[in-house]
Parts: structure tokens; C-alpha cells; sequence
């Protein structure tokens, strides 16, 4: 994955590999799976303050940003 994403304050347009952008499409949906679900294998409370850097999340925005992200992208490839 290392080179095949470029992002700056001085870019007008960012690209993805291919394969980096299924991966991370993937990983995406994934997520929203493992947020929304219930029983032992959703993702804690703890463990999504951990993934929002100690912010309070707020589970169902974050599950529908990635799964619309995931979406977005999959339909791009």
C-alpha cells in the first residue's frame, strides 16, 4: 500500500490504487458490519471510543459513513 495514495492541502484530486481501493472498500463495509450488528462480535463501545481517538462516537453516523463510503467506492471500481 505505501505510495499509492496521495493526499496534500496542495492537491486538487486524490488517487488510489485499485487494489488499495477495493482493500479499503472492503475494510469499510466490514467495519459497518461489525459496528451495526448485535451480540459478542459487534465492535465495544470501548473499542469504537479507541477507533474515534477517545471522541464520543456517535455508532450510527460512523456505521452509515462507512458503509456509503464503502458503497461509493465499490461502485467506482
Amino acid at each position: 500500500m505505501p505510495g499509492s495514495l496521495t493526499i496534500s492541502h496542495h492537491e486538487s484530486a486524490v488517487s488510489v490504487d485499485h487494489v488499495d481501493a477495493q482493500r479499503l472498500a472492503t475494510v469499510l463495509a466490514d467495519l459497518a458490519y461489525l459496528l451495526e450488528i448485535p451480540g459478542p462480535n459487534r465492535i465495544t463501545d470501548e473499542q469504537l471510543a479507541v477507533l474515534c481517538e477517545g471522541r464520543t462516537p456517535d455508532r450510527a453516523e460512523l456505521v452509515h459513513w462507512c458503509a456509503s463510503n464503502a458503497r461509493g467506492l465499490k461502485g467506482q471500481l
